[in-house]
């Protein structure tokens, strides 16, 4: 129903006027508080707008507009304060050490994924953040500088007192640069002829590609200026409350970005801005009413609240794009041997001693090494439990979550409650603390049922966020789990407290969820969850409810990361829940073992770990993005799928000795014949009729059609 005149020039106000009333009612503040909300605001209005840009332009959600914007921010204040270099020249510095970023971000990592799937630049998104936020970190080292914050003083001085809040030239510099920031924007947008074309070519590249347009080369242009915009907000936060140099960015200035543009449906400005500003304001209330650590907790958990409403609350249309509809696709399945190669002596032999090598090498493990590394590769084993959950959810029936952390802290929290105030016994905590996940994730899933791609992935992340920041928080919530967890005997006479004992627990709950897994795989619902991924639209066509796949796919997954939390709060002997940035560094690791397998969950377990124990520092960041950026590239499988690549290398040398010409068994090379694992059986999906199939053919190469 179309809304009347005057209420239609008003709608886009809505959401922040509802994000005003909530701070009235719940968090009312004086005066000075408010200013510095709207400062706060315009601030992050900045990242929003410079994420708006990108999104329009390549239809991609940037999970690293703030850590672009970071890395020349980090420069200019080191330029300011360690060289001695004056504001101005510091900050002209800054604006073109920034637009040269954009540019070269674009063109050197962005572009090289300009036909891959939106979901797929997306994630790319993350590794390029960590990337530059390792980077941001490592920068003022060539100053010897060792500071955790700074901030930077303005070129004039100005002080003024509002109520009990004291404000200075810093503030009065953002008052105004970030207005003529935004409005600068809107003039390159609405009045040049690069504007034009650029949105000329956000709404139909192909089109402005015929007709002459560079699209390539105006994408460089908008991740430029939505690098400099960056620069520009994360400079004025220098000012105002200081630049994390020493330290992570953190995730309230994206999460703040993220609701705003969720707000605005990633497409209306002047909803985006003034939510931003709605939105600082809040914060500023909420910090003046708890204090700045709760208020951290309490804003991250308000923030994700309002992503989930907005999302849940959003219009769909008749014509869904690539963005909502798309899905995680990025995997490398299971490739059986197949037939004719497994039936070689040599082959057989191969794999039985294979199988027995790795065997024998897991049970003797702890007799070869220290306590430290024991217990380190008993976390492998958990953590790999973790990135099964996200092969299920992500690799199978590819729906992006960025939180499944989350879910593993509620099975930790679960269990190490029943462990250690019921007294229960750990196997049957273990299994409640799956149960209670997998309800957990039936809630989160909900939204799955409305949303999918990048969608989705904001939802679990604001979930996430919400969990670990407040629904975990001890501050918030005295029953959870505090203290040293003891580990009770198992059914009251099995002795786990020593680091042998731990691994080999460790070991045996690893197993038993990759049998539970690769059974689920080559069931009717590990096929139908593929087949959803591949083609959600093909499998209701033959009467599987998508709706129920999606729930089925959340509930495993939840229980599995909720089994790996309660053996992880074990293993750690404490509660202790990671921050949600946490979430997407497992992600990372995730996709560089290989979301299809669970060969691949336990290759991006020893990977993410192995940075974790082995590199030092930032150094752990820099091996995850580089390690997610190169598998994107190189190897959409992960690590596994190398390990694919290197199998079947092997077999075509054995078989080339066994006379088995290459040519005539590539097909079966490709793992097509052989243990039930294809995707789709006979029995469910019937063989497509060949003149079907020659139609669809001559359609495609516009023979025999127009």
């Amino acid at each position: 129903m179309k809304l009347p005149d005057g209420l239609e020039r008003v709608s886009w106000l809505t959401w922040p006027i509802v994000l005003v009333i909530v701070q009235q009612l719940f968090f009312p503040a004086p005066a000075g508080a408010l200013l510095a909300g709207v400062i706060l605001g315009l601030i992050t209005s900045l990242v929003s707008l410079g994420m708006y840009l990108v999104f329009r332009a390549n239809r991609v959600l940037n999970f690293t507009a703030g850590e672009l914007g970071l890395l020349p921010a980090v420069l200019t204040v080191m330029l300011v304060i360690e060289s001695g270099m004056s504001w101005y020249l510091g900050f002209g510095i800054g604006f073109l050490a920034a637009a040269v970023l954009g540019v070269a971000v674009e063109f050197l990592i962005i572009r090289r994924f300009f036909d891959a799937p939106r979901l797929v630049v997306t994630v790319a998104t993350i590794g390029v953040a960590q990337l530059i936020g390792v980077c941001a970190l490592f920068l003022p080292g060539w100053w010897g500088a060792r500071v955790q914050s700074q901030r930077i003083d303005a070129p004039f001085a100005i002080d003024f007192e509002i109520g009990s809040r004291v404000f200075n030239a810093n503030h009065v510099i953002a008052l105004v640069l970030a207005p003529l920031a935004m409005i600068g924007v809107g003039i390159l947008l609405r009045s040049t002829r690069i504007g034009v074309a650029i949105r000329a070519s956000a709404e139909l590249p192909s089109r402005a590609a015929m007709l002459g347009i560079p699209v390539k080369g105006l994408q460089s242009v908008v991740w430029s200026v939505a690098t400099v915009l960056g620069f520009i907000a994360l400079f004025l936060r220098a000012g105002v409350y200081g630049l994390p140099v020493g330290g992570a960015l953190g995730l309230l200035l994206l999460l703040r970005s993220l609701a705003a543009l969720t707000l605005g449906r990633l497409i209306h400005l002047p909803t985006i801005i003034a939510a931003s500003i709605a939105l600082g304001i809040l914060q500023e209330a909420v910090v003046w009413n708890s204090g700045a650590i709760e208020a951290e907790a309490k804003m991250g958990a308000i923030t994700g609240v309002v992503i989930v409403v907005a999302l849940l609350l959003r219009r769909t249309r008749g014509v869904r794009s690539e963005m909502d509809t798309s899905s995680w696709q990025n995997a490398g399945d299971v490739r059986p041997i197949a037939d004719v190669y497994r039936s070689l002596p040599l082959v057989r032999i191969g794999r039985i001693v294979g199988i027995l090598a790795f065997a024998v090498a897991f049970l003797v493990f702890p007799t070869l090494f220290g306590t430290t590394v024991v217990v380190r590769m008993a976390l492998i084993f958990l953590f790999a439990i973790t990135f099964m959950s996200l092969g299920v959810l992500t690799g199978w029936a590819g729906q992006l979550s960025l939180g499944q952390m989350a879910f593993a802290g509620v099975g930790a929290a679960t269990s190490a409650w029943l462990t250690q105030r019921w007294h229960w016994d750990i196997t049957l905590a273990t299994l409640s603390a799956g149960a209670i996940g997998a309800l957990v994730s039936l809630v989160v899933g909900v939204p799955a049922l409305r949303l999918r791609g990048v969608y989705l992935a904001v939802t679990t992340l604001a979930f996430a966020i919400t969990v670990s920041g407040y629904f975990l928080n001890p501050r918030f919530f005295d029953w959870l789990p505090s203290g040293r967890i003891e580990r009770n005997p198992i059914f009251g006479v099995v002795d786990w407290s020593s680091s042998t004992a731990i691994y080999y627990v460790s070991l045996i709950g690893m197993l038993l969820a990759f049998g539970a897994v690769r059974g689920i795989r080559k069931s009717r619902t590990g096929r139908v969850l593929i087949a959803l991924r591949d083609n959600e639209a093909a499998v209701e066509s033959y009467g599987v409810s998508p709706v129920r796949a999606k729930l089925t796919a959340f509930a495993i997954s939840g229980f599995l990361a909720a089994f790996a939390g309660s053996l992880v709060v074990h293993h750690q002997q404490a509660f202790v829940v990671d921050d949600a940035q946490f979430n997407l560094l497992v992600f990372s690791g995730a996709v560089i073992g290989g979301l299809g397998s669970p060969l691949g969950a336990f290759f991006g377990s020893l990977y993410f770990n192995g940075t974790f124990f082995w590199l030092k520092g930032s150094w752990r960041l820099l091996a995850s993005g580089i390690g997610l950026l190169g598998i994107l590239l190189v190897a959409p499988g992960g690590l596994t799928g190398l390990w694919y690549d290197l199998r079947d290398l092997t077999l075509r040398w054995v078989g080339a000795r066994q006379g088995i010409v290459e040519g005539d068994r590539a097909e079966d090379l490709l793992g097509h014949s052989g243990d039930g694992a294809d995707d789709v059986d006979n029995d469910d999906w019937p063989d497509p009729d060949p003149d079907d199939v020659d139609s669809d053919v001559e359609a495609a190469s516009g023979i025999g059609g127009t």
